[in-house]
């Protein structure tokens, strides 16, 4: 049986001071370990402060972005070997604003995939269409080479650990999510590619997980899906009691 996970993307939110001051009231108000893994993205500015606080935890960190190499004449940017030293377990690759606002393309996801391999962080790769590929009925070829592309030349034990997010593009931050049903068909594609690619044992033990407005009045019916492993959470893992209403939600 997989696991569930709820993972919340904080994105370019909150300072250190108010990045604790959320975990603290999320852990505060799970008294018990849910029966999901429960992992935050907060900026890299905060991801040491909340990773010193979450140690022992039940609640995992995960790092928003990598580069590809470990170290170098790269300014601006921070490697999977530094993002494990602050205290990453995880790290996002190929969100959409990514992909979107500074130009991620499969190749560099592929990178950074090798990358966080390397250095013992588990990737959380985004996969997901526009609207405009969307209404051209192109979702699933769309989906099918970010993943192609994404993990070529990866081996099924290299992936042991790998989760995938869909995230139709078109649903996040705006409101708009995708039916349990529309979901749901991804689900499905993203385990058919992964066999096709990999074999059924990876894909059936694969989890992958929705994002794409999530919020609690919406969470129970994506969430119960036979192939919807967890959720991907933007803007309402921002506010605790949200996020921790989706938890309990599973």
């Amino acid at each position: 049986m997989r696991t569930p996970i709820i993972a919340g993307n904080w994105k370019m939110n909150k300072t250190i001071d108010e990045a604790l001051a959320l975990i603290k009231e999320i852990h505060s108000g799970l008294s018990t370990p849910p029966k999901a893994e429960i992992i935050v993205a907060p900026t890299f500015t905060a991801l040491n402060k909340i990773a010193e606080f979450l140690q022992d935890s039940f609640i995992s960190v995960a790092v928003q972005n990598i580069f590809w190499e470990d170290s170098g004449a790269y300014t601006g940017e921070i490697s999977a070997m530094f993002a494990k030293d602050a205290g990453a377990d995880y790290v996002i690759i190929g969100h959409s604003e990514r992909r979107q606002y500074f130009n991620e393309t499969n190749e560099t996801v592929n990178k950074k995939i090798k990358a966080a391999l390397k250095n013992q962080l588990i990737p959380i790769v985004c996969v997901g269409e526009t609207l405009e590929q969307r209404e051209a009925n192109q979702a699933e070829n769309i989906v099918q080479q970010q993943i192609t592309q994404g993990l070529a030349n990866f081996t099924t034990e290299d992936l042991d650990k790998l989760i995938i997010a869909y995230e139709p593009v078109w649903a996040i931050g705006t409101g708009k999510t995708a039916t349990p049903a529309q979901a749901e068909e991804v689900h499905i594609i993203i385990r058919k590619i992964i066999a096709e690619l990999f074999g059924e044992d990876l894909a059936s033990k694969m989890r992958v997980l929705y994002g794409g407005s999530v919020k609690p009045n919406n969470s129970r019916e994506l969430l119960t899906l036979e192939n919807i492993d967890g959720a991907l959470i933007g803007g309402a893992s921002l506010k605790a009691p949200d996020f921790i209403e989706i938890i309990k939600s599973i």
